[in-house]
């Protein structure tokens, strides 16, 4: 299997399975930081965190041949990876994601435990990252392309755009309307949106605001 940027979460999924060292790779790479971004809110040892960021991987390969809703996987890694980082901490393991011996106070303001609240928000604002970068990999290339240039700092005009894109500019603002359909009715994103009006509107908010940022 060739992995391009813009596999699905499926066909990943379903080559990982099938023993596709590069699929596996791959989706490490997509869902990596959604798993670290999960354990950096807990006070665990940095040893605990590699041992809960392997378990975590573990996991997944004894469940990759039974998943069949792709778009649910971000919310099973970060429930995963929470439930593996309370296990360390029930087990009496304790310790600061810091070197005590290293004498900055920063530190250790800055890896305190947050407030439960303050938790939620952020692994949902990191989930609600992770379901627009399905979203964006799973549309069509053209659509990356335009989505992408739209998003350029500072904007392009869109005569800039029609130039690199070799397209009319008239052209851009249907495709435009097309691309930014089919990311907001991405697998990914609806699942989150649904998952999170469940608990938090506002982040639910934030992501179709983010969706729609290129409209």
């Amino acid at each position: 299997m060739s992995v391009t940027v813009g596999e699905s979460t499926l066909c990943l999924v379903r080559a990982a399975a099938g023993g596709d060292e590069r699929a596996w790779a791959a989706l490490i790479d997509r869902y990596g930081p959604l798993v670290m971004a999960v354990i950096r809110r807990f006070t665990i040892s940095r040893a605990d965190a590699a041992d809960v960021n392997q378990t975590v991987w573990l996991r997944l390969v004894e469940h990759l041949d039974r998943i069949r809703e792709p778009e649910a996987l971000p919310g099973w890694i970060v429930q995963t990876t929470r439930n593996e980082c309370l296990r360390v901490l029930r087990a009496g393991h304790r310790t600061w994601l810091f070197d005590p011996l290293d004498g900055a106070a920063e530190t250790l303001v800055s890896t305190a435990a947050p407030e439960p609240g303050e938790l939620d928000e952020r692994l949902l604002a990191e989930e609600r990252r992770q379901a627009l970068r399905d979203a964006y990999a799973e549309l069509p290339p053209r659509c990356r392309e335009l989505v992408g240039l739209l998003l350029v700092d500072p904007p392009l005009s869109y005569e800039q755009i029609g130039e690199r894109l070799g397209v009319p500019i008239g052209s851009i603002g249907p495709t435009r309307g097309r691309c930014v359909h089919r990311l907001r009715t991405c697998p990914a994103l609806v699942a989150f949106i649904g998952a999170a009006g469940q608990s938090d509107s506002h982040v639910r908010k934030e992501a179709r605001r983010d969706a729609a940022a290129v409209g």
